[in-house]
């Protein structure tokens, strides 16, 4: 029994990183329509700078908020600079932008940094708190950055001018450029803010499987699977169904595939979510008139 709740609760933990990069797909998704293929590499890269603060010296959160900012004007620039030119051009040139843009990032993190393992500190402590062994710091540290990382978006999002703005475009960008939103302007700090979202996951899932310029790659699959699961339009779906797909991988991992096919699980979700439920469970079901 205490076996079945550490797993329950490690798939918790590693279920709101799969969550917060899946919120980030979600946001870009709403936002373009579109899968970023690449948002596991971006997040893997402002992970490395991370690296190369905590090197030169920086504290911890120092180097978390350099990061995290590096990581917004990351995204506000690919947006910009990449997809901009390409928001009339046909759908499979969008994909294979994308497809590219997970490429060049992954080479151009390897030319930079090497391929080497890298040791990613954590920023919690040792012990875990009220000296439980149910559940590792790290991990009781990483629910409660995912937490907070919700409320704020949350907050953002529907309390604030900027927040409702962002999300009158998502939802209607014609309606919203008639009402005087630059529609423009919110997409790309959409991207800068998704690009954050990721980058956070890159810091708490570094610690766990070391930094590489490969780390994200599995990741990247289980946050797929936890969009496409909670609904790829929806993004507290996309929370919920990192949390499921967490739980689940871990419980499938140690008591039925083993250790080496975990990914599967992630497959699995995804083309059953696909055959059976394309909406996700908390996403939408649009019916066209035809």
């Amino acid at each position: 029994m205490f076996n079945l709740l550490q797993q329950i609760a490690s798939g918790i933990a590693m279920g709101g990183i799969y969550a917060c990069l899946g919120l980030a797909l979600v946001m870009i998704y709403q936002s373009t329509n579109h899968i970023n293929f690449a948002q596991g590499e971006m997040a893997m890269f402002s992970t490395f700078i991370a690296f190369l603060c905590l090197k030169a010296g920086l504290p911890y959160w120092a180097a978390f908020i350099a990061t995290v900012a590096f990581g917004f004007v990351m995204g506000f620039v690919i947006e910009r600079v990449v997809l901009r030119p390409l928001k009339d051009a046909p759908e499979m040139s969008v994909v294979v932008v994308f497809i590219g843009l997970f490429v060049g990032i992954n080479s151009l993190a390897g030319w930079i940094f090497g391929h080497q393992l890298e040791t990613f500190p954590s920023p919690f402590p040792d012990k875990a708190p009220f000296g439980t062994t149910l559940v590792s710091a790290h991990e009781v540290g990483t629910i409660a950055v995912v937490l907070v990382v919700v409320t704020v978006l949350f907050l953002f999002l529907r309390f604030t001018r900027l927040g409702l703005a962002m999300r009158a475009s998502a939802e209607n960008p014609v309606s919203s450029r008639l009402s005087g939103i630059p529609v423009s302007m919110m997409l790309s700090l959409g991207w800068g803010l998704s690009a954050v979202i990721g980058a956070i996951a890159g810091m708490m899932v570094a610690p766990v499987v070391f930094l590489d310029p490969n780390m994200m790659g599995g990741v990247l699959i289980y946050a797929f699977a936890a969009a496409l699961l909670g609904g790829i339009d929806n993004p507290w779906g996309a929370v919920a169904g990192g949390l499921i797909v967490g739980v689940v991988e871990n419980l499938a991992g140690t008591y039925v595939v083993g250790t080496e096919l975990k990914l599967s699980v992630a497959l699995v979700v995804i083309v059953g979510v696909l055959l059976i439920r394309p909406s996700g469970l908390f996403g939408r079901k649009l019916v066209a008139r035809v």
